[in-house]
């Protein structure tokens, strides 16, 4: 707390009422147990916050989503529809990394950092995201080096890229290549931002949203409406660079900006915090730079559980566990985490007395519930003088199969087996055949268009604006102004007269 050290300084004007304050919280935990009398205090400052009491607290909040089920608007999308899109740009990103290495085995690529964040890119696509067709220019997005592979994928759903050109990737110097990473010199008229090396994305987004700003109240241009989205790593956040200016956006109030992070608790080789909680640190390094901050932790399938969790015995139990644990949970089978999560109180076992462990198995997080994801962005949408960080909670390597997702070695792996492709082929429901494996490379798909689904999607990005990454140059040739313009400086300085470099120049 902000007054531990210094409370015992402070006047107390009536310590007879204090003292029953201070006797009734003993009774709780007495009476009631710990979680109650914490329970009882959130609410107090809670009720505080909104009263307008100007006191200090502590800077994380439970382990739980920001926004409760209940303050939830319905999706405005097609579920079934958008998941089929998605299933399919995420088969296309592994497909495109995968066929690079098998032909020029060690090129690189990345296949997890998309699969974690899929669900949080496809939410924006279709609802948040504004292209360039809209007043002021749209919206910016930077996004996440490591995640470049889908954005490729869904640009090829679009069909605004060739299966040529996604057989280009990281082989910059052949015909039409596609770059490892974002950099509108390579691809002048598609990638907006470079944002690699990590750490580029937040810094620049923090600029860009600054400049905006600049714009706009200066009647240069009204970019008002815009938003800056910067996609970044949870490990990414451990750059110097990625935390540099956020102290900037608030103490700017920039409310044009909104950052999501990809909280999977994985970085290049192994656990971001293994033995704390990285979701919580970053909620107070953002609140006490000035953000708001909206947590999406745990996905739908929690809801029910947290609705019957009357004594808080299950949010209790989130709160203590580190995230080395919840990585173990991602690749354990359901009678593991009965066992070693729910298992710790009789109370929470009976949570789940009617669950089978392959329920338990499938109880998802935050950021692969589309869900969740939208009520996180249209609350980060909402002006409110401050930037909003969304920190999504994910599995690295989402449904690329057991010996891939949430392992150590997940970001290092660039290429599966047959069997692995097939299996994420059925699981992904993606109609391609047998047959169209046997040159040992894993086939694109896509839909046609007038296809359901591409005129779907079509229609969202033409009702948001038009295609996103999309690159615009628009270059005024300025007019030189007249030669006597430049006659007092073409006479040069009086003898034994200088001048500075600034002055000569301003002038």
């Amino acid at each position: 707390m902000a007054h531990e050290g210094f409370i015992h300084q402070l006047p107390d004007n009536d310590p007879v009422e204090t003292l029953e304050w201070l006797e009734s919280l003993d009774s709780v935990i007495s009476t009631q147990g710990i979680e109650r009398a914490r329970y009882v205090l959130l609410r107090l400052l809670e009720r505080a916050r909104n009263l307008g009491v100007g006191i200090g607290g502590s800077l994380t909040t439970p382990y739980v989503n920001t926004i409760p089920v209940e303050s939830q608007t319905a999706y405005p999308g097609d579920l079934v529809v958008e998941r089929s899109i998605r299933a399919a740009v995420r088969w296309n990103a592994v497909a495109m990394v995968d066929r690079a290495n098998h032909r020029f085995n060690g090129l690189g690529g990345h296949l997890s950092t998309y699969a974690s964040a899929a669900s949080l890119y496809e939410v924006g696509f279709n609802h948040f995201f504004r292209g360039p067709e809209v007043s002021g220019g749209g919206d910016q997005v930077f996004f996440q080096g490591h995640a470049s592979p889908g954005i490729y994928a869904r640009a090829f759903l679009e069909h605004r890229l060739t299966p040529e050109r996604l057989d280009g990737f990281r082989r910059q110097a052949s015909v039409r290549g596609l770059p490892s990473y974002p950099h509108p010199r390579r691809m002048p008229d598609f990638w907006q931002f470079p944002t690699v090396s990590m750490g580029l994305g937040p810094l620049n987004a923090v600029a860009q949203a600054r400049f905006n700003r600049y714009l706009s109240q200066r009647g240069i241009i009204d970019v008002s409406d815009a938003r800056v989205w910067c996609f970044v790593g949870d490990g990414e956040m451990d750059e110097p660079e990625s935390l540099a200016a956020i102290a900037i956006a608030g103490r700017e109030s920039l409310e044009n900006l909104i950052f999501v992070v990809n909280c999977n608790l994985q970085r290049l080789d192994g656990p971001v915090r293994g033995n704390s909680k990285v979701i919580q640190e970053f909620e107070s390094l953002y609140s006490g730079a000035g953000w708001s901050v909206i947590k999406a932790i745990w996905g739908s399938g929690w809801d029910p559980l947290l609705a019957e969790d009357s004594e808080g015995v299950l949010v209790n139990r989130m709160n203590e566990v580190p995230d080395g644990e919840f990585q173990r949970y991602s690749v354990e089978a359901g009678s593991y985490i009965r066992e070693q999560f729910f298992g710790s109180d009789p109370r929470l076992l009976s949570l789940v007395a009617n669950l089978s462990d392959e329920d338990l198995e499938r109880l998802p997080r935050g950021g692969h519930d589309f869900d969740k994801i939208f009520n996180a962005y249209a609350r980060a949408m909402e002006l409110n003088g401050k930037p909003t960080v969304v920190l999504a909670k994910t599995v690295k390597g989402w449904a690329l199969g057991d010996n891939v997702e949430g392992r150590n070695a997940t970001h290092q792996i660039k290429k599966l087996s047959k069997v692995d492709l097939l299996a994420l082929r059925d699981r992904l429901a993606i109609p391609v055949s047998d047959s169209e494996f046997e040159d040992g490379l894993a086939p694109y798909f896509r839909f046609e268009k007038g296809s359901e689904e591409f005129e779907y999607l079509a229609e969202k990005r033409n009702m948001l604006g038009g295609w996103i990454p999309q690159r615009r140059s628009v270059s005024v040739p300025l007019a030189m102004p007249d030669d006597e313009v430049f006659e007092e400086f073409k006479q040069g300085s009086p003898e034994g007269s200088t001048a500075s470099t600034t002055t000569a120049f301003t002038r």
